[in-house]
């Protein structure tokens, strides 16, 4: 009888957990505010499921053009970090809002001095971070950045 009613629960628990996330996938948006990238590139600019926003990694894109600012490395991440702080806006968040970003530099030897602007833009609460090497950055970027923001 205790084995029975133990499975009966368990399958309660089950169906509400995957009601639960049933009714969360239904919460699922797919965002392109159009202030940074064209709406005709084959991505979202952000995926928001529930309160948590996923930003596609950003470059240092000239807001509606697909020119990268000049000025090399500085420039680029200036420009990389403007067009996340757009992007978050755009749909309700703001940098305070940030817990992790993922960040891919073409040199790694470029890193201190993407380091400078970067924390540039944050008030001592630093997201969660990773820093990696790419070979090939869309556009020639030296920097790309994505960010999850949660509220």
């Amino acid at each position: 009888m205790k084995r029975n009613v133990l499975a009966a629960a368990n399958i309660v628990m089950l169906v509400l957990a995957h009601s639960a996330w049933a009714a969360d996938a239904d919460h699922i948006e797919f965002l392109n505010s159009g202030k940074v990238i064209p709406g005709t590139l084959p991505f979202s600019e952000a995926v928001r499921v529930g309160d948590i926003l996923y930003l596609s990694g950003q470059i240092g894109l000239v807001p509606g053009t697909m020119k990268l600012v000049e000025g090399g490395i500085q420039a680029q991440a200036r420009q990389t970090m403007e067009n996340i702080k757009t992007s978050l806006e755009a749909h309700g968040y703001g940098l305070r809002d940030v817990v992790k970003c993922t960040v891919m530099l073409a040199d790694m030897s470029e890193w201190a001095a993407f380091n400078e602007v970067y924390k540039s833009f944050f008030a001592g609460r630093y997201p969660a971070r990773s820093a990696l090497g790419a070979n090939g950055l869309a556009f020639g970027a030296r920097v790309e950045v994505e960010c999850i923001a949660a509220k």
